[in-house]
């Protein structure tokens, strides 16, 4: 079984595998790619890789596999290596990418351009047309903190831990166009909002609205954007199908004319920044409640959410064992800070360990 396309956009740091710091090569490693899997993103330390639409979460394994195996050879014909890391554990001055537009941004946003070195990873899921697709971002805000506390993969920033499963969540946030979103209504709206954060002439364009969720009218999808880059291929397949059974939910439900969550924008921030404070570690914002509850019953209330439009792609099973590995095993940030206890704080050898399960 399969439902509707999907396609999965990574963000790859690129390391050092002797002292684990980042390094500026990306120029080098798309020149060295002989497959086309790679384009440079804003730092010169990270390149982006992106899967075809396919239909099932096999197909979407394969996918990622490929392409980062591609991405791991490349960058070791320059002696680096790639790293599914959010943030980079060990201090690092980034450098932006030399490109007219990524120079435009240093310009404009200074400081806050020139730390922005981290990996994310979105989702694209197919929809019918652009109100159906707004129709969804309208109502799956309220569970996408779920989302990233599940793909949390950054505790570490400049060296030190942060606190945080997702520091990445907070340091991407200072983007003044980035975050949840008020409700809209229609794609017209939808484009009437894009148009006027664009004409107050503080973003560059159309592509620097970095809303949580978006619609992309060239792709015909919605783009589900709060996701870390996730150590482990099973991982970026658990949140992509959980992403795609989302959006199926909510195009039903838009539909059939169900209301949206009435959930105020104030309220999804905090819901977010607990999210990225402790991942699936403590209490998370339940969704049907806007309180804290404890985030396994967070969890068993997003699978009940999605229960149809899983069985019906054939990923229940796979959600269930996922969410079941997650909960036995840790996020990504629990892993790592795992590896680092069990080095005695090296963060090299978090780094190391994440080289291998990315090339794994």
């Amino acid at each position: 079984m399969s439902g509707r396309s999907l396609g999965v956009e990574e963000e790859l740091l690129l390391v050092d595998p002797r002292s684990g710091r980042p390094c500026g090569m990306a120029g080098a490693v798309l020149r060295a790619d002989g497959e086309g899997s790679m384009e440079e993103e804003l730092q010169r330390e990270q390149v982006e890789t992106g899967t075809r639409p396919v239909a099932t979460s096999g197909e979407l394994a394969g996918e990622l596999r490929r392409w980062r195996a591609a991405a791991a050879r490349a960058a070791e014909q320059e002696d680096i290596a790639v790293a599914a890391l959010a943030t980079s554990p060990l201090p690092v001055e980034p450098h932006i990418f030399p490109e007219e537009r990524y120079e435009r941004m240093a310009a404009r946003f200074g400081m806050l351009a020139a730390e922005q070195l981290t990996c994310g990873c979105h989702v694209h899921v197919e929809v019918s047309s652009p109100d159906e697709g707004v129709g969804v971002i309208d109502r799956i805000g309220p569970w996408l903190p779920v989302l990233r506390a599940l793909t949390a993969n950054s505790p570490y920033w400049q060296g030190r831990d942060t606190g945080y499963a997702s520091y990445r969540t907070e340091v991407w946030g200072r983007w003044p166009s980035a975050g949840p979103t008020e409700l809209f209504g229609s794609a017209a709206a939808y484009d009437a909002v894009v148009q006027a954060m664009v004409d107050t002439g503080t973003v560059l364009d159309a592509g620097m609205v970095y809303f949580d969720a978006r619609l992309n009218r060239e792709l015909s999808t919605v783009e589900v954007r709060v996701a870390d880059v996730m150590l482990d291929v099973e991982d970026v397949v658990l949140f992509a199908v959980l992403a795609r059974a989302l959006v199926t939910t909510a195009a039903g439900e838009w539909r059939d004319g169900v209301a949206p969550p009435a959930m105020r924008t104030e309220v999804l921030k905090l819901a977010h920044w607990q999210a990225a404070h402790t991942g699936i570690g403590d209490a998370l914002v339940d969704p049907r409640s806007a309180r804290p509850a404890p985030a396994a019953v967070v969890l068993d209330a997003f699978c009940e959410h999605l229960g149809t439009a899983l069985a019906e792609a054939g990923d229940a099973e796979l959600v269930r064992d996922g969410i079941a590995r997650i909960r036995r095993e840790g996020s990504g940030s629990q892993l790592q800070r795992e590896t680092a206890r069990r080095h005695d704080d090296d963060l090299r050898a978090v780094v190391a360990e994440a080289v291998a399960r990315t090339r794994g």
